[in-house]
């Protein structure tokens, strides 16, 4: 049963008839891995946080530069110089207190995410290279826990959702196989409008409280673009491959 504060916390999600008191009960039970606290990672902590999700795992080994706050809103300028991970942790204690918060503040290595992902309901990639998000994935997919991932640079975002609890799910690598090397191009080398990355996290934090929900992923297997010039989205399905190393046959 919720408290009283919960029930005056929630009271907007609880008017919806498919969140409700047990909607937000299983919110509160759930446990997600966020790695990265960036453009992505702001917006998807900060609204996962204020929705109720129980336990939080903060993963980010930087420090806060001054030119990271053009994007990163959960941070302010005085933070310049502290970790991210321990400001995130105050910031959204601050938020919420009802929601337990564990730091991990560095950059997580392979091994660390087969510690630390098995453990959670629901992974959301919020890194910023393509190395990383491989491993997540082949994390993800072995033990077959969820991951919502995305990225953007200069005016464009990607979307992608990957329910690994359904064996017919495509993974990361049915898109971007073994062989593919890292983008030359990057939000440091390139740049980025802030704006664009409000919106990918946003819809991160919107798919992974769904998925926590149990409704259906309508996004699974498939990767959305968004030109935020135009605001036009293109859906694409991803392909399993039957040779993929990661989740072929």
């Amino acid at each position: 049963m919720l408290s009283d504060q919960e029930k005056k916390r929630y009271s907007r999600h609880l008017l919806l008839g498919d969140i409700g008191e047990a909607g937000q009960l299983k919110l509160s039970q759930s446990k997600v891995l966020i790695i990265g606290l960036g453009g992505l990672g702001s917006p998807v902590a900060l609204y996962l946080a204020a929705s109720g999700i129980g336990h939080m795992l903060l993963a980010d080994g930087d420090t806060l530069d001054v030119t990271n706050l053009q994007r990163q809103v959960m941070f302010d300028s005085h933070g310049a110089g502290k970790l991210k991970a321990d400001l995130a942790e105050v910031r959204l204690s601050e938020l919420n207190p009802e929601v337990e918060i564990d730091v991990i503040d560095q950059a997580l290595t392979e091994d660390d995410l087969e510690e630390y992902v098995p453990g959670v309901d629901l992974v959301l990639d919020c890194s910023d290279n393509l190395e990383t998000r491989k491993a997540v994935n082949r994390v993800c997919a072995e033990n077959r826990v969820p991951l919502v991932s995305a990225a953007a640079i200069r005016w464009e975002g990607h979307l992608m959702l990957f329910d690994f609890r359904k064996p017919e799910t495509p993974c990361y690598e049915c898109l971007y196989p073994p062989d593919t090397a890292e983008p030359v191009l990057n939000c440091s080398t390139s740049g980025v409008v802030g704006p664009l990355l409000g919106i990918l996290g946003s819809m991160q934090a919107l798919e992974a409280i769904k998925l926590l929900l149990g409704m259906d992923p309508d996004l699974n297997g498939r990767l959305l673009i968004f030109d935020g010039k135009y605001h036009q989205w293109q859906n694409f399905r991803i392909q399993k491959k039957v040779d993929c190393p990661v989740c072929g046959g």
